[in-house]
């Protein structure tokens, strides 16, 4: 269902009154229970410090992050956020919200957002409201706590608070006990699990703060509960679901700005000025966003399975963080603009409108297979779709047309890569396997002694940092899928096979995907590979921001000379996370043998060979 857009009303700002005071039931809540003070009194006695002082000090937190819901205000606060996104009409699932509104009668829903835009805290509340859920508390960071709107916000259950407080004791037990007596009032809250915007596209590492926080919010509640406030017996039926959230855009405004950020600009500073220029950025429409609600995770069931396993009874935040990222990737469909892009960037030329088709159509069939909805229920396989799609592109200028000869032809424009590369990721999750599996099957075809699953699980360490795989058991199975949609005859994960056939199943398959998955990546980390292999042997450790500019450079000069496939591998974003992966095998220590640096870097060089060869033979036939 769409969602309408209703302009702002002119007087909502003046609606905003200087001396308006913030009066936040949870807040006086918790200041007068009794566990809170004794808390307060530990910490306290561990920083030395008089108990007086220390509480001063957390009802000055308090007062700082404390929100609360008042109708006027959220009135005049949602016609702002649907103002704001003006440029999208918003589409939303209703048999999802359905399934909300059962769980909203019985217990607090934690939404844990993906965070592509800065417009996601506008879209999330918005859409909870708009559905007749229980509002949602929006935790949000500090930064954006912007006069005059700020206290607006926190009267519109916006609760700020501060990034860096790992050097503030008080203000973490403040937070995190007013999560937990917003669980205990049984509060809505949503927040973004990635902690920051993607500048990537595609899902970023999960931050574990506020999740931690909320699991302590609901231990601490359920010791803590009251049946004068609850119920008797209340306490104990207790519980939260938490809810991955996807929120994905035809195209967005802030992403050139992003990409720039991933090629070392500078980040620009939250302010009003840049609040004033992101709002004009919206008066011009760029079409739909998709918020779908992922798969519920009941917490106190996932809490006490996590716990009565000693393998994952340390690590109980960690994995349900990951747990909630996969159900976010699951509910996140694939859009137009992120399959045109997928096929524009994976070409070194301009293309057709039908070879276009000859390299979506195949993809729509396998995402049709493997049960990925595309949103807005768009046929992909459609002449017109396309089409129209590559005319919204051209028209924000992420593509140009060549339309002077005898058929209009196609391609990313110039110093478009990383933006182009953005909205192809936000898809690029549901290939990852396949593109996997190919290169497997590549790597056989070199080498008959080279096991398909053994090679498999050592790509999916090399890339570990970049995607969300699943236990090594479930990733095997994952391959197996993919190797009997290609044709294998594979019965179970001792099924090997000859370079021979290992041939015949990559041509004989209406889909190669490895070269247009995996080659940005690999691209990437042959740059950083290839910097380190030229570090002089020395005991300190690795400069890694003086490693990270050489890249940069390295990474344009290889672009130019066309060493590597495109623009969107020169990215500090990219070249971070292949650092993330040389520290893991001890390449970035003082003293590094540098035949490991180099043997690392053959390693890359020869899976960005194999990508290569794949990508030869999926344009083979169109070229």
């Amino acid at each position: 269902m769409k969602l309408p857009g209703i302009p702002a009303p002119a007087q909502a700002v003046r609606q905003l009154s200087a001396s308006m005071r913030l009066d936040s039931p949870e807040a006086d809540e918790l200041l007068r229970a009794d566990w809170f003070d004794e808390r307060l009194h530990t910490v306290a006695d561990e920083l030395g410090q008089d108990p007086d002082e220390v509480r001063a000090e957390a009802v000055g937190y308090l007062r700082e992050m404390a929100a609360t819901h008042d109708p006027r205000p959220m009135n005049a606060w949602r016609a702002f956020g649907r103002w704001f996104m003006r440029a999208y009409d918003v589409y939303v699932d209703d048999d999802q919200v359905q399934r909300l509104r059962e769980l909203d009668r019985r217990c607090s829903l934690a939404f844990a957002f993906a965070h592509r835009s800065y417009l996601d805290g506008f879209a999330v509340p918005e859409v909870v409201a708009a559905k007749r859920l229980t509002p949602v508390y929006t935790l949000g960071g500090s930064n954006l706590n912007l006069f005059p709107f700020g206290q607006w916000a926190s009267r519109s259950g916006v609760v700020f608070i501060r990034r860096n407080i790992r050097e503030l004791p008080v203000y973490r037990l403040t937070l995190r006990s007013y999560i937990a007596e917003l669980v205990r009032s049984r509060g809505n809250l949503a927040w973004s699990i990635e902690g920051g915007r993607t500048r990537t596209g595609k899902l970023r590492p999960p931050t574990f703060g506020i999740l931690k926080y909320l699991v302590d919010g609901l231990d601490e509640a359920t010791r803590t509960g009251d049946p004068a406030v609850h119920g008797p017996g209340h306490v104990d039926a207790l519980d939260i679901q938490v809810i991955g959230v996807s929120i994905v855009y035809d195209q967005l405004h802030e992403v050139s700005l992003m990409t720039k950020e991933a090629r070392g600009a500078g980040k620009r500073p939250e302010n009003l000025r840049w609040l004033v220029h992101l709002a004009r950025q919206q008066q011009r429409r760029l079409g739909r966003a998709y918020l779908d609600f992922g798969e519920p995770i009941p917490l106190r069931q996932r809490l006490a399975e996590l716990r009565a396993d000693p393998a994952t009874a340390d690590h109980v935040v960690e994995r349900i963080a990951l747990d909630v990222a996969h159900r976010i990737n699951r509910a996140t469909p694939v859009t137009a603009t992120a399959v045109v892009s997928l096929a524009l960037l994976g070409a070194d030329r301009a293309l057709t409108l039908d070879e276009m088709l000859a390299t979506v159509r195949p993809l729509a069939r396998y995402l049709s297979r493997q049960g990925w909805a595309v949103a807005g229920a768009l046929d992909l396989t459609d002449r017109t779709t396309i089409r129209r799609t590559l005319q919204e592109m051209v028209s924000s200028h992420l593509i140009d047309v060549f339309d002077e000869g005898t058929e209009p032809v196609w391609q990313i424009a110039r110093n478009r890569d990383l933006v182009a590369a953005f909205y192809r990721n936000t898809m690029i999750h549901t290939l990852v396997h396949r593109a996997i599996t190919e290169m497997a099957l590549q790597a056989v075809v070199e080498d008959a002694s080279v096991d398909v699953f053994t090679e498999a699980m050592r790509l999916r360490e090399l890339l570990k940092y970049e995607f969300y795989f699943p236990s090594r058991a479930r990733f095997g199975d994952e391959v197996l899928t993919e190797l009997r949609l290609i044709g294998a005859d594979a019965p179970d994960q001792h099924w090997a096979c000859g370079s021979d056939r290992a041939k015949e199943l990559l041509a004989r398959s209406d889909l190669q995907v490895a070269h247009l998955v995996l080659r940005p990546y690999l691209d990437a980390y042959l740059v950083v590979a290839d910097r380190l292999a030229a570090e002089p042997a020395d005991p300190e450790p690795v400069d890694q921001e003086r490693l990270l500019t050489e890249c940069l450079g390295v990474g344009e000069q290889w672009l130019l000379q066309h060493r590597i496939a495109g623009g969107e591998s020169v990215s500090l974003e990219l070249f971070r996370t292949a650092l993330r992966v040389a520290d893991s095998r001890g390449l970035l220590a003082g003293g590094t043998d540098p035949a490991v640096r180099a043997a690392f870097t053959a390693e890359i060089a020869t899976d960005v060979r194999r990508a290569d060869a794949i990508g030869t033979l999926a344009w083979g036939g169109q070229r």
